[in-house]
């Protein structure tokens, strides 16, 4: 599998991407482009849609952080056993992308002001989650087994503890399935890594 990943220094969103890949043990290559780089090459206007990440997967070029999740998951087994779970992995998605639209906008105002107002309604949008989780086996959002949806849970809460470290106080479900997670291999490796923990999560924000 010859695959490579070309996105700026930082967690952004192609975090998620680099968080499956790592767990699953998939080799990849990363062209690292930084805003002076992005500023001054063709690459922005060779771009279909004029934005990074790309994905290059042998012949196949993929624009669309959520399009290249997708390709992957299917490829890596990682989208459920049969169209049942597959259309319930999509539902659980597309929740957290929802969630996850909110925090980006949260993380690219100027100041805080926006920051008390989001974490007074977080509790309303990590309920659904937390019920998921406290049913049935509650090891994964959908079946038995490591999905799509799983990553991007995993990694946004990750970051939603280093906006407000109290934020999964309240939902015991959810925090133990990040540590359940963090703890896999892998993924407890990648994340105590120097790559991941000196990568900013936006320009300019480290923490």
């Amino acid at each position: 599998m010859s695959l490579t990943l070309t996105y700026f220094p930082v967690r952004g969103r192609a975090e998620v991407i680099r968080v499956m890949l790592k767990d699953q043990g998939a080799e990849f290559d990363e062209k690292v482009i930084t805003m002076e780089m992005w500023k001054e090459s063709t690459l922005k206007a060779s771009c279909l849609f004029g934005q990074l990440p790309i994905l290059e997967d042998g012949d196949l070029t993929l624009y669309q952080t959520n399009a290249i999740r997708r390709h992957l998951a299917r490829k890596l087994g990682l989208y459920g056993k049969d169209q049942r779970e597959a259309a319930l992995i999509d539902m659980m998605d597309e929740a957290i992308q929802d969630l996850l639209n909110k925090y980006i906008k949260l993380m690219f105002e100027k100041d805080d002001s926006g920051k008390e107002g989001y974490l007074k309604a977080l509790p309303t949008d990590l309920k659904p989650f937390e019920k998921t989780l406290s049913g049935d086996k509650g090891s994964f959002l959908v079946g038995d087994k490591i999905s799509l949806a799983d990553y991007a849970l995993v990694i946004l809460l990750i970051h939603h503890q280093v906006l407000s470290p109290p934020c999964l106080h309240a939902f015991p479900s959810l925090q133990s399935y990040l540590k359940r997670l963090c703890a896999r291999p892998n993924l407890h490796a990648y994340f105590h890594s120097d790559d991941f923990k000196n990568r900013p999560i936006i320009p300019g924000k480290r923490t």
